[in-house]
């Protein structure tokens, strides 16, 4: 029979779920000819071992195993590249996700002629379930903001359950950013024409077997994807977020300088230097967390280390910051410009360089790290 469907399956540490999910897309594909591509980062609990195991005795299931890569949305890329089915699915690995309506949405997508249908729980028929409050808040947040970028009317943007044409997928992967967690958004903002969407509704399901991997930082991720898609490429995204961590840093000082020189009555420069050295310490930590999250370092000595060397390259940048504004102010320049110029012109440079020496990944640590960040689910 010829291949009809693909069923890529993104997972992390999802062993517990492997058989009950092939078994259920079985059950829910029984009158079509179809393949189920589990893309793995490298888990460290043997889901790709797993699924090998299975496809030795099942020639619908294949399995690509990721080392030193992580992504959700990137591994969604991975397995949707790697079939040669005119038509392929994307649903979690987690068991929340109805494969039962599979067929009705691929049923839909050939008899309206579609780009793409989404699984939505947003619709008359669907539902989300016994969604925790603070993700439903994420979830409405997102999809407000996918509209800026998007033009698409979606009820669930931030799904992660659709079903998409091949055509269509190769009109638009060389434009796809493939940043985060969600890549629904990604495939239908790059789009250079009006997308064909339909929706099909269904009930989110609770998760019984392993552990979620999303947090608040899903959010800081589809941020992510929204500014790069905004600008076009044009502003790496993680930029944005370590000025937005710039920004904190600034309230810190304040309040450090204000606690220290008002309230304690230390003297001014033991003061500023106080207030300086609060807002760097914050800045690197909350960086470690956020921005480079995906390279986040681990471990006392680690850290210090890390520390140092975004010290230093804070200093250099707050002398150049300095330097600058002075010599523009002195051409000329209204002293506000300069000074934002000057303070441009260091956080670009704090990036890069703490980009290069505090967060630099190696082959080496970005497996470590996989193996650290599942240990700790």
């Amino acid at each position: 029979m010829v291949l009809e469907l693909a069923v890529v399956v993104p997972v992390y540490n999802e062993c517990a779920n492997v058989r009950s999910l092939i078994a259920a897309v079985d059950a829910a594909l029984t009158n079509n000819e179809y393949e189920i591509i589990y893309v793995d980062d490298d888990s460290a609990d043997g889901t790709a071992d797993l699924v090998r195991a299975i496809g030795r005795t099942n020639r619908r299931i294949r399995c690509i195993q990721r080392v030193n890569r992580r992504g959700l949305a990137s591994a969604c890329i991975e397995g949707m590249m790697s079939t040669a089915a005119p038509y392929i699915a994307v649903i979690d690995g987690d068991m929340q996700h109805d494969e039962r309506i599979l067929p009705a949405m691929l049923d839909k997508l050939r008899r309206e002629q579609l780009d793409i249908v989404i699984g939505s729980r947003n619709i008359e028929g669907g539902s989300m379930g016994e969604f925790a409050r603070e993700r439903v808040a994420i979830s409405g947040f997102g999809k407000k903001l996918s509209r800026l970028v998007s033009g698409a009317d979606m009820s669930d943007p931030m799904s992660g359950f659709f079903l998409v044409d091949r055509m269509y997928l190769d009109e638009v992967v060389g434009d796809v950013s493939a940043i985060g967690f969600k890549i629904l958004l990604d495939l239908v903002s790059s789009a250079r024409r009006p997308v064909r969407i339909g929706e099909v509704p269904y009930h989110f399901r609770n998760r019984t077997l392993g552990i979620s991997k999303l947090d608040v930082l899903v959010l800081v991720e589809y941020i992510e994807l929204i500014v790069n898609k905004l600008f076009k490429g044009a502003i790496p995204p993680r930029f944005v977020l370590f000025s937005a961590v710039g920004l904190i840093g600034a309230t810190v000082a304040v309040l450090t300088l204000v606690v220290t020189y008002r309230f304690s009555h230390w003297s001014f420069p033991l003061a500023q230097a106080a207030s300086v050295f609060a807002a760097m310490t914050s800045n690197f930590f909350l960086n470690n967390i956020i921005t480079y999250r995906d390279r986040r370092l681990r471990g006392l000595v680690n850290l210090l280390r890390g520390l140092m060397t975004f010290y230093m390259a804070c200093a250099i940048g707050a002398f150049f910051a300095v330097q600058i504004a002075e010599l523009l102010r002195l051409t000329g320049t209204r002293w506000f410009f300069a000074a934002i110029v000057g303070l441009v012109i260091s956080a670009i440079w704090n990036f890069e360089v703490t980009r290069l020496f505090t967060w630099r990944l190696t082959r080496g640590r970005a497996r470590k790290h996989a193996m650290q960040a599942a240990e700790t689910v």
